[in-house]
């Protein structure tokens, strides 16, 4: 559907009202009631497209902050929230490490480098996230299924019907408390599948100030990429 020469995706669902949002990589989706005929999705976007305006310049905004990093002597690279350097090496190392607040890798293997900072990235979320999501599956009484990281394309994290939360191992760049916060939202959608009042109402029991986290990833997000 489009509204103002803007390309806007629908998905209908079992909710009551509409909601519009713009995606990580910038296109624009509305969530929509099942029962909206397709005639009045498009009347109620037409009164929104002022709205829908002003949501992609605000991302237009926070994406000029994307770094484009090379992998090169110097490169900053963010891990849990800070940047740290590249320094290449003679040896073959045949991975990434980390040492002395420095990512080392071999100048040898730079046609591996961007498979290997994902390697690093995926296993050192993974480790942290198993402590972090135990504690809060027991402070808020739920269970998760299966929990995975990998590759997600517009989202930092996803909760499935089934209880299988993945996160995106880009979360691997933000900081702890910013981590805690997308744990806890996943873990409140195995209770609250949308993002009603009653789902924010239980993120605020558990993290009080979720909005600064929140607001940190998105003045952050563009930037947490390779």
């Amino acid at each position: 559907m489009k509204i103002s020469n803007i390309d806007i995706l629908i998905k209908k669902s079992n909710r009551k009202t509409l909601s519009i949002y713009i995606e990580r990589d910038g296109s624009v989706c509305a969530l929509v009631p099942e029962k909206l005929t397709n005639e009045k999705v498009q009347e109620i976007l037409e009164t929104k497209e002022y709205q829908i305006h002003r949501n992609l310049a605000k991302w237009k905004q926070l994406n000029e902050r994307h770094v484009l990093r090379e992998f090169v002597n110097g490169q900053g690279f963010l891990y849990l929230g800070r940047n740290y350097r590249l320094k290449l090496v003679d040896e073959i190392l045949g991975q990434i490490h980390f040492t002395k607040g420095r990512f080392l890798l071999s100048k040898h293997e730079l046609d591996n480098a961007k498979k290997y900072f994902i390697e690093f990235y995926r296993n050192k979320l993974y480790e942290k996230l198993k402590p972090i999501v135990n504690r809060y599956q027991s402070e808020m009484g739920v269970k998760s299924n299966k929990i995975k990281v990998m590759e997600l394309k517009n989202r930092w994290a996803s909760c499935s019907v089934k209880g299988n939360i993945n996160f995106n191992w880009k979360c691997a760049m933000a900081p702890t408390e910013v981590i805690h916060y997308i744990v806890v939202h996943e873990l409140v959608h195995l209770t609250h599948m949308n993002h009603t009042s009653a789902f924010w109402n239980e993120v605020d029991k558990v993290i009080p100030n979720y909005e600064k986290q929140v607001e940190w990833l998105k003045e952050n997000g563009s930037g947490m990429d390779l």
